[in-house]
C-alpha cells in the first residue's frame, strides 16, 4: 500500500492555505490597493523561486471521524526564493488572516525565518503588513489570560543587523512590533498612502491621550520618511520590489562576503567639461550636489537612501568602475551643509552600514560645521555630533574625501579617520578651517576693528588680508592638503581609489566601541 492519500492530503491542505483568508478577505485586501501576500513575493522573487517553509501551518478543523474539513492558515508566509539569481530568505504578513497579527504559533515562524536567514547567511527581506505582535484584545479572552511583552524574535533581528543584510517594506497599516521590524533595517520604504506606521495600534489608544487623527495624518510615509523611522516612500508597491531589489544589488549576502563588482559600463577617464564651474565663487552661493555626484559615479548607478530627512547629508550608494561604494555629500542648499541631529544621525546609520558591509567610502564634504543657535544648542546637537565622529574612528573601510568647497568646524572634523591613511583631494575652490572667517573675524580682531576711525573699512581691509591666506594652494605648500586637482580629473582618480581599494577589504562581522 502506497502513501498517497497523505500525498492527496498534502495537496488538499496546501490548496486551503493558497486561500489565504478566504474570497472574501482577499477581495477586500486588493479593494483597499494592496497585493496579497503571496502575490508579493510572486513580483518580488525570481519567477518560480519561492520554496516555502511552514506552509501546513495553521488552525485546523476536523469532523467527528477526525478528518479535515477546513484550514486556516497562519498569517506569515515564509521560505527561502532568489532575487536577481541571488538567495534569500522572505517572510510576509497575510493581512487576510486576523490582520496580520504574528502572535501565538506565528511568533516561531518569525523566530524561525530570522534564524534561517543568519545561519544561511542570506539576505532578510520583510514585507510587512499587519501588527506582528501580540495581536488583539479579543485574544485575552481567547487564551483566557494577558501576556507579558517578550519579543522573542527581538535577539535575532538584532543578531541579523551586523550579519545580512535586512530589507523592510511596510506595505499597509503597521503597529507594535510590525513597526518596530521596519524601523530595525538597513533599509525600508513605504508605499505613498496605503502604508502607514505607528508605535502603537489602533487608533482608538492614541484617541485614549486626546488625539483624534486620522491613519494617514498620524503615521503616513510623509511622517516617518521625513523623521527618519523609515528611508524611502514610493508610489507603488512594484516600486518599493524594484528599490529592495537594486538595494541588496551593492551588498553581499552577509558579513561573510564582499560586495560584488559589476562589468564596468563607463570609462573610467571620462570627463565633464561643466565640472569644471559647478562650485560657485560666490561661498554664499548654492549649488546642487547631485548632479556633480552623479557626474563623478558610474552613469545611473546612484542609489540615493534617505532623501526626505537629515537633509544635510546626501547619503546613498553607487559604482566606480563597477565596484560598489558608499557615497556621502554635504547639501549646502540644506542649512548650508550644517548638520542638524537628524543629519548627523544620518552620517552615522550610513557609515555603519559602509563598516558593517565592507563598502568603501567616498565624502564629498562642503559644511559650516554643526548648526548653531538657540534651537541647536538646546536639541543637543553636539552629543550626535561626536557620535557621528565616533563612528567614523571606529571604521577599518577605505575612504577617500573629496573637499569641494568648505570644511569647518567639528562636522568637517569628521571627514575622515586621521589615525589611518586615506584618499583626500581638494577642489581649487576648497577652503577650511576651525570656524568661517566671517564668524570669527569680529571676535578675534574685535578691539582693532572697533578702535578703527572707520570699523567697516578697517574690518574689510583685515578680511581681505586673512583671505589672502586661505588659498588651497598656501595649504598645499604646508602639506596640510595632499593634493589639489582640476574638476575635471575627479572621476578618474575616484576610479583609481575604487580599483585600489577593492583588494583591502575585508570580509568578517564588525565590532563598535561604546558612543558618546
Amino acid at each position: 500500500m502506497s502513501w498517497q492519500p497523505e500525498v492527496d492530503e498534502l495537496a488538499y491542505r496546501r490548496r486551503l492555505a493558497a486561500r489565504m483568508g478566504g474570497e472574501d478577505k482577499v477581495e477586500r485586501h486588493r479593494a483597499a490597493g494592496k497585493l496579497t501576500v503571496r502575490e508579493r513575493i510572486g513580483q518580488l522573487a525570481d519567477a518560480a523561486s519561492f520554496r516555502e517553509v511552514g506552509g501546513l501551518s495553521g488552525s485546523g478543523r476536523y469532523d467527528s471521524n477526525g478528518r479535515l474539513v477546513d484550514l486556516i492558515p497562519s498569517n506569515l508566509v515564509m521560505g527561502r526564493a532568489s532575487i536577481d539569481g541571488r538567495p534569500v530568505v522572505l517572510v510576509g504578513d497575510d493581512f487576510t488572516v486576523r490582520g496580520g497579527a504574528n502572535d501565538g504559533a506565528v511568533g516561531d515562524k518569525l523566530v524561525h525565518a530570522e534564524k534561517m536567514a543568519r545561519e544561511l547567511r542570506l539576505p532578510m527581506i520583510r514585507l510587512v503588513d499587519g501588527t506582528g505582535g501580540g495581536g488583539s484584545v479579543r485574544n485575552i479572552e481567547i487564551k483566557g489570560h494577558t501576556l507579558i511583552p517578550t519579543m522573542r524574535v527581538w535577539q535575532h533581528v538584532v543578531e541579523n543587523m551586523a550579519a545580512v543584510p535586512v530589507v523592510s517594506l511596510a506595505l499597509g497599516s503597521v503597529a507594535g512590533m510590525g513597526a518596530a521590524r521596519v524601523a530595525a533595517s538597513h533599509y525600508s520604504v513605504m508605499v505613498r498612502e496605503t502604508s502607514q506606521l505607528f508605535n502603537e495600534g489602533p487608533l482608538s489608544v492614541v484617541a485614549r491621550v486626546g488625539q483624534t487623527v486620522t491613519k494617514h495624518e498620524l503615521g503616513g510615509s510623509q511622517v516617518h520618511t521625513r523623521n527618519g523611522v523609515v528611508d524611502d516612500e514610493v508610489p507603488t508597491e512594484q516600486e518599493a520590489f524594484a528599490r529592495a531589489r537594486r538595494f541588496l544589488s551593492y551588498l553581499p549576502a552577509s558579513v561573510h562576503d564582499l560586495p560584488s563588482r559589476l562589468a564596468p559600463t563607463d570609462d573610467p577617464a571620462r570627463r565633464d567639461e561643466w565640472l569644471l564651474a559647478a562650485i560657485p565663487r560666490d561661498p554664499r552661493a548654492d549649488y546642487a550636489i547631485r548632479p556633480i555626484l552623479e557626474a563623478l559615479v558610474d552613469r545611473d548607478s546612484f542609489f540615493e537612501t534617505g532623501r526626505q530627512w537629515g537633509g544635510a547629508v546626501v547619503t546613498g550608494l553607487a559604482r566606480l568602475d563597477g565596484w560598489p561604494v558608499a557615497v556621502i555629500a554635504s547639501d549646502p542648499s540644506c542649512h548650508g551643509g550644517s548638520w542638524d541631529n537628524a543629519s548627523a544621525d544620518k552620517f552615522t546609520r550610513f557609515v555603519d552600514l559602509a563598516q558593517t558591509f565592507h563598502l568603501p567610502v567616498v565624502n564629498l564634504v562642503d559644511t559650516l560645521g554643526l548648526q548653531v543657535g538657540i534651537e541647536a544648542e538646546a536639541a543637543g546637537v553636539m552629543r550626535q555630533g561626536v557620535r557621528a565622529l565616533a563612528a567614523v574612528y571606529q571604521t577599518t573601510v577605505p575612504w577617500c574625501s573629496l573637499l569641494l568647497r568648505r570644511a569647518y568646524g567639528v562636522a568637517a572634523a569628521g571627514h575622515q579617520h586621521m589615525g589611518r591613511f586615506n584618499f583626500r583631494y581638494a577642489w581649487p575652490s576648497a577652503n577650511w578651517g576651525a570656524l568661517p572667517i566671517e564668524g570669527g573675524l569680529d571676535v578675534a580682531y574685535k578691539a582693532e576693528i572697533e578702535g578703527a576711525d572707520d570699523p567697516v573699512q578697517k574690518r574689510a581691509e583685515i578680511e581681505q588680508r586673512v583671505r589672502s591666506l586661505t588659498s588651497p594652494f598656501r595649504s598645499a605648500e604646508a602639506f596640510v592638503i595632499e593634493d589639489i586637482i582640476d574638476p575635471r580629473d575627479t572621476r578618474a582618480l575616484l576610479c583609481e581609489f575604487a580599483n585600489l581599494a577593492a583588494p583591502l577589504r575585508e570580509a568578517g562581522p564588525t565590532r563598535f566601541g561604546i558612543r558618546p
